[in-house]
């Protein structure tokens, strides 16, 4: 599973300015346009070491990006663990003790365990829960093409469509095997709801074409909703490939080995091997079965693979 070190060109930058929000919890921000519109939530480092939303979130605040109709709400999640960054160890911060993107159900919301990240989720709760439409802003520990990510709505599929970039769409028919992620938290996980809540994959963690993403997905997510204006310069995106999740294995032991050095996007044949993992096997569940964010290292308990079929 050796991989090369990764390239720094993003790195993170004091937050401190923006700690005081003004909605009661810190690093939350809601600039309301006083006219009719929907409530859009831009949503940065829900993975510590994922600068790119940083860098999103901070373009708007920094360049006063305000609605002209509607709310506009943009946050910034797990800052403890972005304030942890170590460049010796990168892929450390993502998360202090909980993966923040899996635990948005009631049974840890509202149950007895404690960490940073379940704390910070249920002081987040009233503001994901507020907002008609969700922009969660991540990236991949390897150097991929951007995708969307979203639960199998028509709502979510209809809007990663209208915003366009980026072309590739990962669809989750029935959500998360492995937990509830931030964009099904409460009314966002209801198929009755009209609101889209998507994540944005934006490339690699460090690289800045990655928060270049970030910066122009956001700004035409914010448009597509109407709070701000299109640019008419912004180019045309292909037609959307997509992709159905079938299966999440989940690593057993921290002898878990792909077959060979994956980074996502390859494919594999029915029944292929992907992986091994202690005495088990992890094989492909279907002809081109397309691999996304495979496990940069074998850490028991986290996510192997998302193992896809091409729509």
């Amino acid at each position: 599973m050796s991989l090369p070190p990764p390239t720094f060109e993003v790195l993170p930058r004091d937050l401190g300015a923006y700690r005081s929000g003004n909605v009661g919890v810190d690093y939350v921000h809601r600039f309301e346009s006083g006219k009719p519109g929907p409530h859009v939530l831009i949503n940065a480092l829900t993975h510590g070491n994922e600068f790119c939303g940083m860098v999103a979130a901070t373009y708007l605040l920094d360049n006063a990006v305000r609605p002209k109709r509607g709310t506009l709400t943009v946050s910034f999640a797990n800052v403890d663990a972005y304030n942890s960054f170590d460049q010796a160890n990168p892929f450390a911060s993502r998360m202090l003790v909980h993966n923040l993107n899996r635990i948005w159900s009631k049974e840890w919301m509202d149950g007895d365990l404690d960490s940073p990240e379940i704390r910070r989720a249920r002081a987040m709760r009233p503001v994901v829960d507020a907002a008609d439409h969700v922009l969660d802003i991540h990236s991949t520990a390897s150097v991929v093409e951007p995708f969307w990510v979203y639960p199998g709505f028509e709502r979510n599929a209809s809007v990663a469509a209208a915003v366009g970039a980026p072309a590739i769409h990962l669809v989750m028919p029935a959500g998360m095997t492995t937990g509830v992620p931030l964009i099904q938290q409460g009314r966002h996980g209801d198929p009755a709801d009209p609101g889209a809540a998507l994540v944005v994959e934006c490339g690699q963690h460090f690289l800045k074409a990655s928060a270049d993403t970030a910066v122009d997905v956001t700004l035409r997510f914010l448009a597509h909703f109407g709070l701000i204006d299109v640019d008419p310069a912004w180019p045309q995106v292909p037609q959307p490939r997509r992709f159905e999740l079938l299966q999440t294995p989940v690593i057993k032991t921290e002898t878990m080995t792909f077959v060979r050095p994956l980074v996502g996007m390859e494919t594999f044949a029915n029944g292929e091997l992907i992986a091994t993992d202690g005495a088990d096997e992890v094989r492909a569940p279907c002809d081109n079965c397309t691999v996304f964010m495979p496990a940069r290292a074998p850490i028991v308990g986290r996510e192997l693979a998302f193992l896809t079929r091409p729509l």
